[in-house]
């Protein structure tokens, strides 16, 4: 997001169709709040529960940027970082949270996207001189 804004491209150490599992920071403080909030009878699970939130690609990403950003460009050359993201599952079972304590994830990409560029613009405001 950032190098989105600042240079308008991006080169991406991963393939384009790469899927990986991601959570936007607010979901998991929202999601930690929750079970702490659950009803005792409700959490049934005593180890812990996997959290899912969104999973996307690098090109799935970068077409969400060019709706805000449309002059935005990514090019691809994978290295190491890639073969270790293949062994990574694309996506996170959160099946056991939904049914015990209605987890369920707010954002998607296009949602995650805005408030990425967003929260990015805001903070890049230019310094004040005297």
């Amino acid at each position: 997001f950032h190098k989105a804004l600042d240079t308008g491209s991006y080169t991406c150490f991963l393939g384009a169709d790469r899927s990986l599992p991601m959570m936007y920071m607010e979901e998991a403080i929202r999601a930690t709040i929750a079970i702490m909030q659950a009803p005792a009878e409700n959490v049934k699970v005593r180890t812990s529960y996997n959290l899912g939130g969104i999973s996307f690609s690098p090109a799935q990403i970068a077409s969400s940027i060019k709706s805000h950003l449309p002059n935005f460009t990514i090019d691809y050359a994978p290295d190491f970082r890639d073969s270790i993201a293949a062994s990574w599952p694309n996506s996170i079972d959160d099946s056991a949270a939904r049914r015990d304590w209605n987890w369920n994830s707010d954002f998607n990409l296009d949602k995650l996207t805005s408030v990425m560029i967003d929260g990015i613009r805001k903070k890049k405001v230019e310094p004040v001189t005297f």
